[in-house]
Parts: C-alpha cells; sequence; structure tokens
C-alpha cells in the first residue's frame, strides 16, 4: 500500500509540474507573438 501511496504522490507531483511547463510555454509564445505585432507597426 505504502508504494501505491508514494507512487501517487510522484504522478500527481509530476502532472502538475508538466501543467505548468505547458503554461509556461503557451504563455511565452503568446507574449512572444504580442511583442512581434507591436514591432511591426
Amino acid at each position: 500500500m505504502a508504494f501505491w501511496a508514494s507512487f501517487l504522490q510522484y504522478f500527481i507531483e509530476f502532472v502538475v509540474l508538466v501543467a505548468l511547463a505547458v503554461a509556461g510555454t503557451l504563455l511565452g509564445i503568446k507574449l512572444r507573438k504580442r511583442k512581434d505585432a507591436k514591432l511591426e507597426d
């Protein structure tokens, strides 16, 4: 039982870190596109 509890804890931590990485990447792409659009004017 302890194995599954530990596995679940690490799995949830992994999912949270992946979600943060994806959110950061999408935010970076959005900000870069906004900056590029501003520079075109």
